[in-house]
């Protein structure tokens, strides 16, 4: 394996762990795969700079969620590696009730084996509003 695949190899390694982390939840060990100074962007722009704040937003929208991970595309650039996890999310909403097959996108940058930034999509707002009778 050239230095390249190695180099990749790793990063994507580090999503993986820092993504089972997070499902625990376990916000210190997930922080722990993160470079400081982090922005985590998610959907509709929301800015988290440590795990434990996306803990915090995620008990207020879910009673409990994680993620089916059913792929890895890693894309390796010139001193970092670019990894997105695609999937669904599993969970129940506040009221209990269960939900699956909700998709959802992150995308890795990752530098020497820590992730430097992280952006997330998923249709989360969709099934929100749609459970409250507007438009999705």
């Amino acid at each position: 394996m050239d230095a390249k695949a190695t180099e990749s190899a790793r990063d994507a390694a580090a999503v993986t762990a820092y993504l089972e982390a997070s499902m625990v939840p376990d916000p210190e060990t997930a922080a722990g795969y993160m470079a400081p100074g982090i922005a985590i962007v998610f959907t509709g722009g929301r800015v988290f700079h440590h795990p434990r704040e996306v803990t915090a937003f995620n008990a207020g929208r879910y009673a409990w969620v994680k993620k089916r991970m059913e792929r890895l595309d890693v894309v390796p650039g010139e001193g970092f590696t670019t990894v997105y996890s695609l999937g669904t999310l599993y969970g129940a909403w506040p009221d209990g009730i269960a939900f699956e097959g909700n998709r959802y996108v992150d995308r890795f940058t990752v530098r020497d084996g820590l992730i430097v930034s992280m952006e997330v999509w998923n249709d989360s707002a969709e099934r929100l509003l749609k459970r409250q009778g507007g438009s999705a």
